[in-house]
């Protein structure tokens, strides 16, 4: 029995047990454990804490597996209790299919739609469906415990921002630091009628997280300005009063950038919060997480972009590994679902966006479509894409310069070379991708859906 063998076993046993898949840090504790590495060793690969592997995960692992295993295991002796499960249960092996499968529905049984995530808003930190993409969250995990950092998560919509956001936070929260999210979208319209209300609402708010009396009259001052108000706020009542670093997280920023006299007032102000922790010690307490979709820039001014200091955090689409793993999490398996091409088809499709993918799985998991099904009727208005496609196209409506651009990519057979600005912009969007100076579609998708409906676009 291998490794990939001896996944599956016990991946099967906890589903059967606990109605679960294995976690990624569990994972990591099982392969770990079959290559001899001591809970140090594992702690040097995986950025966990060595003893947070051992006495928390790794504890409850093993009972878990012994529970699913039906027979006492360790990390010394859990080979022996897999193969003991491989070897005389051959019927029960993952992915094994019956004798003529291949004539059969392209479609494997999935677990109970029950147990699925509908791919809706962000992941959780316990869910068995969050995709890591090294080395994106190791790095972030290493610039937080920085002095003073500052991390700053980009992409389009629906690309896994805020989900990495919550690592970031639990990470933090198990060096021991006090955490506060702020998701802009949760403040009224009110709170952005000047710079000055939106400060000191953003000033209060922290508070409240921090259990700390919101006293903004005593140091707020008139004739200081409203900018160096909140820093004085901030230095002198928030962190004096801390013992430990504080992370403050800015979810949806991109709602600032609706209000250009406050953004370019605020975002500064965060810039010169993370410069002072160079200078001033008391600031080092401060990291700031900032995390902005890139589809605003479709409508904003260019030169209106956050600024583009700290650890800058540009998330990627899904690797035909990755859509494979995330499928068998979801009790899917490629070579069931459409023989030797596996996901590669989908994967043709969607271009590996994240959301488009996860989408897709929970559908081809619940059993209401297959995948030649979804991807005969993905380009079209009644594909499980149509409500995501038509947001791009209701933007690309309200900007006829960027549908003409569009436009010119997508019925092009080869890349094609844009305006600078008008690439800057669909790039963002994660509309195109781009190859130096050329431009191709992100993905079939896009092309096939966009060519029938911008027609005389531009």
């Amino acid at each position: 029995m291998n490794f990939e063998e001896a996944v599956k076993v016990a991946d099967a046993a906890v589903w059967a047990s606990e109605g679960r898949h294995i976690t990624d840090v569990e994972m990591a504790i099982l392969r770990g454990s079959w290559e001899n590495q001591t809970y140090e060793e594992m702690a040097e690969i995986t950025e966990y804490a060595a003893n947070y592997l051992q006495r928390t995960v790794g504890h409850k692992f093993w009972k878990t597996l012994s529970k699913a295993l039906g027979e006492e295991v360790s990390k010394t002796n859990f080979r022996t209790a897999l193969e003991r499960k491989w070897r005389y249960a051959p019927n029960q092996r993952p992915g094994r299919l019956r004798s003529g499968a291949g004539t059969q529905p392209l479609r494997q049984k999935a677990p109970p739609a029950a147990k699925l995530e509908f791919p809706e808003g962000p992941v959780a930190v316990d869910s068995p469906f969050y995709v890591g993409r090294t080395p994106i969250e190791s790095e972030c995990y290493e610039a937080i415990v920085g002095a003073g950092a500052l991390i700053c998560i980009k992409s389009p919509k629906q690309m896994g921002k805020t989900s990495l956001l919550y690592r970031i936070l639990e990470r933090a929260k198990k060096q021991g630091y006090q955490t506060v999210r702020l998701n802009l979208l949760q403040a009224e319209k009110a709170v952005f009628s000047n710079l000055d209300k939106f400060l000191r609402w953003f000033s209060s708010y922290v508070s409240q997280k921090l259990d700390i009396p919101a006293q903004l009259n005593d140091y707020w001052d008139e004739d200081r300005g409203s900018i160096l108000s909140c820093t004085t706020y901030f230095e002198a009542h928030i962190l004096e009063q801390i013992d430990s670093p504080l992370v403050l997280a800015l979810d949806e920023v991109d709602r600032v950038f609706q209000y250009p006299e406050i953004a370019e007032e605020f975002l500064p102000m965060l810039r010169s919060w993370h410069e002072e922790a160079k200078n001033r010690e008391i600031w080092e307490k401060l990291r700031l997480v900032v995390v902005h979709s890139t589809e605003y820039y479709g409508k904003l001014d260019i030169h209106q972009s956050p600024f583009n200091v700290g650890l800058p955090v540009k998330l990627t689409d899904f690797t035909l590994e990755q859509v494979e793993n995330l499928a068998r999490r979801h009790g899917l398996d490629g070579a069931a679902l459409v023989g030797e091409k596996g996901f590669a088809p989908l994967l043709e499709m969607v271009g590996g966006h994240p959301y488009l993918v996860r989408l897709a799985l929970y559908h081809l998991a619940d059993g209401s479509v297959t995948l030649g099904q979804l991807l005969q009727d993905a380009p079209t208005d009644a594909g499980i894409y149509s409500e995501h496609l038509r947001r791009h196209l209701v933007t690309l409506k309200e900007h006829p310069e960027l549908a003409g651009a569009l436009k010119q990519v997508v019925t092009s057979t080869a890349p094609v070379r844009l305006e600078t600005i008008q690439a800057y912009k669909l790039d963002a969007m994660g509309l195109i991708k781009r190859q130096g100076n050329q431009s191709g579609p992100r993905c079939e998708l896009y092309r096939q859906y966009f060519w029938e409906r911008l027609g005389d676009a531009g």
